[in-house]
């Protein structure tokens, strides 16, 4: 490409010429979006469209090209530069849903196609019938018989929603001891489910 037409065309998206962006966005839009979406693999690729990545490196490039913060020199540092951008941007998107709160890999996928969503929610949403309660109270009383009064008081309150911080000032023990007592219990409750 000339190199006078790029420092031209600097200078219009510089003045916010929109036929000059147009040019910009139609040279570089396709081969950043097949960049993007190299970095968004896996459930992230459900959540971020490479599309939006790449109307988002044109706005901020667009944005910042017309207050002057850019020294291009050729076609070369401007691919150059929206790689960057554009690299940038998909780190951030992975690092956001990655992030302990709202880790894509803790969800639960959707139902595939034939399977019946409606029946599967009423199994999640019902109430428990009376005698899978009673069933359930029956399993949590023989266990706690067999723990020790310490190990019964933990099971007792983190039952009743307390976090292990809170048992572990109420009952005066450590909080690995609390964590300890509740793996233990994991691991009975998905003995017991195994065995039936």
């Amino acid at each position: 490409m000339d190199p006078s037409s790029f420092s031209d065309l600097m200078q219009k998206l510089q003045a916010g010429d929109e036929s000059a962006a147009f040019d910009v966005f139609h040279e570089y839009a396709s081969r950043l979006a097949g960049l993007a979406r190299t970095r968004l693999q896996g459930a992230i690729a459900a959540k971020v469209e490479p599309a939006d990545i790449v109307q988002s490196v044109f706005r901020s490039f667009f944005v910042r090209q017309r207050e002057g913060q850019f020294e291009l020199d050729g076609w070369n540092s401007l691919w150059s530069l929206l790689t960057v951008i554009t690299l940038r941007k998909c780190g951030k998107q992975v690092d956001y849903f990655l992030a302990a709160c709202r880790h894509v890999g803790r969800e639960t996928p959707a139902p595939r196609k034939g399977e019946d969503t409606y029946a599967s929610c009423q199994a999640i949403s019902r109430e428990p019938t009376p005698e899978e309660s009673a069933q359930l109270i029956e399993t949590i009383e023989t266990i706690l018989r067999e723990l020790s009064e310490r190990d019964r008081k933990i099971v007792e309150k983190t039952l009743q929603g307390a976090t292990p911080e809170s048992v572990s000032i109420e009952i005066q023990c450590s909080e690995r001891t609390v964590e300890r007592v509740r793996a233990k219990l994991r691991t009975r409750l998905e003995n017991m489910i195994q065995s039936d």
